[in-house]
């Protein structure tokens, strides 16, 4: 390891001036690390304190490592850490409320699979931690260390996403607490606007922390676009809705009301119940994001109720 000048930083891996070999080496690391623990153990309550805390490490190392100490660099770190810590202590207290994580019921027993979990896992805090990572990096775009007005615009949409998560798991937490509502589909809250608001949430947030890093990018460093791109199309259409639709579809298929919640919600931008169930197929396909595949099983459909 050697000292170079203060606008080149700390020198850590040779030909990895933006420290990306570095974060990657580092990632899987403590992938690697936690899957042993927890393929010997069988034990799954690391598996999402792991994920968000990536972040802060690597953050604030490449910070670190940089030397620049810019005001961007700062906030988008900050950001971040805020964002990492939150997520991981909640998901983390929830594992050790309720015991066991139900998505890992199959991999639990079975090392091949639960490896497969913490490949993945490490490619999506590599890919969606790469804006951070670049922005932090000494040879990011000297010349534009003061914020600029795409800055502001971005932090604006990162608080609006954070406290959409924030509010959201939160009210869930407060909602399922309550014996009363046992057996019943949260519709509290932000969750009377939208049948995912913490989705809605953690989209947005990373579309405002891209936005900030992009106000020092050239070149290259715009294929980093990928990490809200990803994030937005893995949420939406992958295996974070269409997974939790088809799942409260098949808990809740005996009760009238969850299929009046679901004809009347949006999937995901919050708006009112009212204004949503008024809105033409079409236009709640386009603009709300209502896809094909949050249909239910055709075992489990039932007819919605008509106002």
């Amino acid at each position: 390891m050697s000292n170079v000048t203060a606008s080149e930083g700390i020198v850590v891996l040779p030909n990895d001036p933006d420290y990306l070999g570095l974060c990657a080496i580092i990632i899987v690391a403590i992938q690697t690390i936690c899957f042993i623990i927890a393929a010997t153990l069988k034990f799954d309550k690391l598996n999402d304190l792991v994920g968000g805390s990536n972040f802060v490490i690597l953050a604030w190392l490449t910070f670190a490592l940089a030397q620049t100490y810019h005001a961007r660099q700062i906030l988008v770190s900050i950001c971040v850490t805020v964002w990492g810590l939150r997520l991981s202590l909640f998901l983390f207290y929830r594992i050790l409320k309720t015991g066991e994580d139900w998505r890992f019921n199959d991999l639990r027993v079975n090392p091949a699979k639960l490896s497969v979990f913490w490949i993945l896992q490490a490619i999506w805090v590599f890919g969606t931690g790469l804006p951070v990572y670049i922005v932090n990096s000494p040879r990011t775009n000297q010349g534009s260390q003061d914020l600029q007005p795409l800055d502001y615009v971005g932090l604006a949409v990162f608080v609006v996403g954070f406290l959409s998560e924030v509010i959201a798991d939160q009210q869930k937490n407060s909602f399922r607490n309550n014996t009363a509502n046992k057996g019943k589909p949260c519709t509290a809250g932000l969750w009377s606007w939208s049948r995912h608001p913490n989705y809605f949430g953690e989209i947005t947030l990373w579309w405002g922390i891209f936005m900030m890093c992009a106000s020092a990018f050239e070149g290259w460093h715009w294929a980093s676009v990928e990490s809200p791109v990803v994030i937005s199309i893995l949420l939406l259409f992958v295996s974070g809705i269409p997974m939790l639709e088809q799942n409260a579809a098949k808990r809740y298929a005996e009760d009238p009301s969850f299929w009046e919640y679901r004809r009347s919600t949006s999937p995901v931008i919050p708006m009112p119940a009212s204004v949503y169930a008024l809105l033409p197929k079409p236009m709640q396909f386009l603009c709300c994001c209502e896809c094909p595949c949050y249909r239910a099983p055709p075992d489990v459909e039932k007819e919605p109720i008509t106002p």
